[in-house]
Formats: C-alpha cells, sequence, structure tokens
C-alpha cells in the first residue's frame, strides 16, 4: 500500500502557552491530515530536553519533556487555575519558542499542579518503569547542584556509594516525586493523543536516537553501558567526519556504547529501550542507522570532529536479536550521509526501509542515488527533513548548473518560484517509495525563516512553530487531492 505522512514535530504545533503540547490543537492536527488524507505524523524525539535544546540531547531515553503536557488539560483537572497559566511569560512570538521563558516560567506552573495532585491524593492509572523512575531520581539530584552534569555532582553521588544514594533519596523524595508527577502526566495525556490519532487511521512515526547525551541518567546510572575509563569520562564520543553540512565536521559529544558489553548482555538495555519507544509510537525511525555497522570516535577533548576514526559496530547481531525478541518490527532506517557497502548490505539484509531525501538529489553530474527514477519501493522519500533547509530557501540557494539540472528533471521551467516547492512534492509523491513524507514547511511553501535546524550550531535551532489555522482546510484538499492522484490518499 502506497502512503504518505507529514512531519511536524510536537513542539512546532500551535498553542496559547509558547510551545506545541498535547493539547487540542494537537487533537485538530489530527483531523487535517485526515482531510488531507495522509496516513502517517513523524515527529520528532520525545525525550526531555536539556543544553541547546535539541530532542537529539535529552536527558533520559525513558522519559518525555515535560513541556509538552497540556496546560488546558491540567485545569480542567482542577490542579492549575487559567488565570495562572494567562499570567506566565513564555514570550511573545506565535511563531518561534522563547525556550529560556519556557524554563522560567513552565516549572513554576507544573510545581503548583503538582502540589494540588498531592493534596488530591496522588492518585495516577501510570505505571513508571525503573528507567523512568532512575531519570526523575537524577533530575532531583541535578535541580539540588543547581543543574550540574553528574560529572561535576559531590564524588559520593557521582559515584553513587550507596550511603550517598539513600541519603538523597530521602532528603530529595518531594522532589523526585514531583519529576514522576511530570512523567505521569507526559504519559496519560501521550497515550490519550496517540489513541485518538490511531483510531482516526493516523499512525504515528516516532524518532530513537542512536545516542544518549553524556547528561543524562543513562550514563549516571550505567557507565557499564559506555566506554568510560576509570574516572567515567568518555574515551570517544560521538560525531561525524567532516560532510556537505560541515567542513570541520559534527562534534556530537555523546558517549559511545561498549557494544562487547552489549552484546555480551543479549542487548537487555538495548531491548528495554526498543520496547519502551513502541509503546510511544507505531513506527520507528531510527537515527543514524549506519552508526550500527561503524561508528565515529572522537578522542574526548577534541574541538571538531576532524581527527575521528571508524569503529565497528554491532552489525546484524543485533538486529537479529531485536527480530527474535520483537519479531517484525515497523522500522524505518536513517541510512544518510556518506554509505559504504557494507552500510547499504546492512540495511538490506534487515529488510528496513531506507530514506531518500530529493534535496540530496540535485547535483548537475546526475549521479545522485537519491534521484527518484534510482528508487526502489522499500524505501521512505522526504523532499527535506529536519536537518535541511526548507525547499523554497534550498532552491534559492542551490548553484545554477544544480538548479538547471533540477528544472530540466522536473520537466517544468514555467513554474513560478513561489510555486517550485510544489513541483518537489510532487516528484516525491510520484515516486516508487512506498512511502513519501513531507514536511508541513514545504507543503506551506515557507522559507529559510521556517528551518528547523542547522547542524553543529547552537541558538535558532528547534524553535520553528505553525501558526493557528496555518494548516487550512484549502491546503489540506490540496494535500488530499495531490496523494489522490498519485495513489497515497487514505
Amino acid at each position: 500500500m502506497r502512503e504518505c505522512g507529514i512531519l511536524l514535530p510536537i513542539s512546532s504545533l500551535p498553542s496559547p502557552y509558547g510551545i506545541g503540547a498535547f493539547s487540542k490543537e494537537a487533537y485538530e492536527f489530527v483531523d487535517r491530515l485526515v482531510e488531507a488524507g495522509q496516513q502517517r505524523w513523524q515527529i520528532l524525539p520525545l525525550g526531555p530536553t536539556g543544553y541547546g535544546d535539541s530532542p537529539y540531547q535529552s536527558f533520559s531515553a525513558f522519559a518525555g519533556n515535560p513541556y509538552f503536557i497540556d496546560l488546558e488539560t491540567l485545569i480542567e483537572e482542577g490542579l492549575l487555575t487559567k488565570k495562572e497559566c494567562d499570567a506566565a511569560d513564555f514570550g511573545s512570538s506565535e511563531r518561534y519558542i522563547d525556550y529560556e521563558k519556557m524554563y522560567d516560567s513552565r516549572f513554576p506552573l507544573l510545581r503548583k499542579a503538582f502540589e494540588r495532585w498531592k493534596a488530591k491524593g496522588a492518585v495516577s492509572k501510570e505505571e513508571l518503569s525503573a528507567e523512568t523512575k532512575e531519570y526523575c531520581f537524577y533530575m532531583a539530584v541535578k535541580n539540588h547542584f543547581k543543574g550540574k552534569c553528574w560529572a561535576d555532582w559531590d564524588e559520593d553521588i557521582r559515584l553513587q556509594e550507596p550511603a550517598a544514594m539513600e541519603k538523597y533519596k530521602n532528603e530529595l523524595k518531594d522532589d523526585i516525586l514531583f519529576y514522576e508527577f511530570q512523567q505521569m502526566k507526559f504519559q496519560e495525556q501521550w497515550r490519550k493523543l496517540k489513541a485518538y490519532a490511531n483510531k482516526k487511521g493516523i499512525r504515528i512515526i516516532g524518532d530513537l536516537p542512536i545516542y544518549v547525551a553524556f547528561d543524562s541518567a543513562d550514563s549516571w546510572f550505567h557507565p557499564e553501558l559506555f566506554q568510560f575509563d576509570d574516572l567515567r569520562l568518555p574515551k570517544g564520543v560521538a560525531g561525524c567526519p567532516p560532510d556537505g553540512f560541515c567542513a570541520t565536521g559534527q562534534l556530537w559529544g555523546n558517549p559511545l556504547y561498549d557494544w562487547k558489553y552489549h552484546k555480551a548482555t543479549g542487548y537487555q538495555w538495548w531491548m528495554k529501550r526498543i520496547a519502551y519507544s513502541f509503546t510511544l509510537y507505531d513506527c520507528v525511525r531510527v537515527d543514524h542507522f549506519r552508526g550500527f555497522d561503524e561508528y565515529y570516535s572522537v578522542p574526548y577533548g577534541e574541538e571538531t570532529a576532524v581527527n575521528g576514526k571508524w569503529e565497528k559496530g554491532p552489525g546484524l547481531d543485533f538486529f537479529k536479536a531485536v527480530k527474535e525478541r520483537f519479531g517484525d518490527l515497523d522500522i524505518i532506517a536513517e541510512d544518510l550521509g556518506f554509505l559504504t557497502p557494507s552500510v547499504l548490505k546492512l540495511v538490506e539484509d534487515t529488510g528496513f526501509p531506507g530514506m531518500k531525501v530529493l534535496e540530496f538529489a540535485f547535483y548537475a553530474d546526475g549521479q545522485s542515488a537519491y534521484l527518484p527514477y534510482r528508487y526502489k519501493e522499500n524505501c521512505v522519500v522526504y523532499t527535506g527533513t529536519h536537518d535541511n533547509d526548507t525547499l523554497k530557501s534550498w532552491y534559492e540557494d542551490m548553484e545554477p548548473w544544480d538548479r538547471d539540472f533540477a528544472v530540466r528533471y522536473l520537466g517544468n521551467e514555467n513554474t513560478k518560484l513561489q510555486d517550485i516547492h510544489w513541483d518537489f512534492i510532487r516528484l516525491a509523491m510520484a515516486s516508487v517509495a512506498k512511502l513519501a513524507v513531507i514536511p508541513l514547511q514545504d507543503y506551506l511553501g515557507l522559507g529559510g525563516e521556517a528551518r528547523m535546524n542547522t547542524p553543529s550550531t547552537l541558538g535558532l535551532n528547534w524553535k520553528w512553530r505553525l501558526l493557528p489555522d496555518e494548516f487550512s482546510k484549502e491546503l489540506a484538499a490540496k494535500c488530499r487531492d495531490m496523494a489522490w492522484v498519485f495513489g497515497r490518499c487514505r
């Protein structure tokens, strides 16, 4: 079955309180997807974010972002008042998230809701996993140390000495429960939204980052999972070599896995992580898939990724273990970047669909593997991803000879610039790919101001939001018509 979907992070949904959430606007977006003839909604990772606000640098692989908790639902539950929420300063822009004001305003409101929840008896149907509870303990201790990463805590608790662990569990009992309250509310609201989407025929594509952050409950509680030295500092960190995005490579800084340990345990931690992911999503895009074949290791302390080297990953053995445990899962392999024969073979051996991105296709030499006539059916085509510029901005910035090739490929030299995005969307929808996913910014024909992320930069990313009524009934009808024309309509 040919399908189509739209890429829009939860954070980018409109809402009256500064950031997208599991609010009525999320339910309205699901309804609009149905009107647009879509079957999939792709989002970005749902984990709690830290410095830089990147969803790929989360405080836990087993927790949800408290920013996404809908305040209006808390008002309906009597845990907050509308006056309290309206009085909070989340910033003046409907278009962009102000993360500093979000941090300063959201948590005091959640704390008020928590105190009232306790006074009502602190009841929830949600059962938190051991790993989610580890996150709650971690964040309580982290706040005790004024937000410092665990590597900068007092030595007794940094090394998890039993007496220190017991001491902080007792002293921070209320703070730990506060974080557990957040996770319960996150799970309650997300499960309800996902169930609504599924009932409407919309399946959620989630995102599983291959790495976790160094500043996370995962790396503090479980140092044995990573390539750490005796001081629990990374021997090497993750990144990728110089490429078209960045001449000095991308230094992500995430700790690297000790794959020998994981294999010896039957990949137990990973099995828990995958199981958790499929409680959140219907389909999972595995980020940086090539890292399971080979991963790029940069010596700890380097300022760029230039001096890294490739190391061997777990390969097919890992995915055989996943299949033995779970059977066939709906997984998309994010196989972008420079792909060696061994990476291509791994994708083929797993049977997972890989990704094709049109913005990588149009070079004047005509040799790109991302040109649609080279596709096989078992793939997912995108105009661009969260790391790409919007179609309109990308097209405007193309080299003249590349743009000439693209226009000749499209076969439409008369298209006006303001409409050129529709030609590329049509190309994706017409392709043989079994699934086509288009960022909503591209359907809207927006420019570079709507770009979600520019890799290897800080400060301007993850902020863009949809305006109320911007995804209109008229646009949905146009999306539906195109989906129908190319056999992708629900």
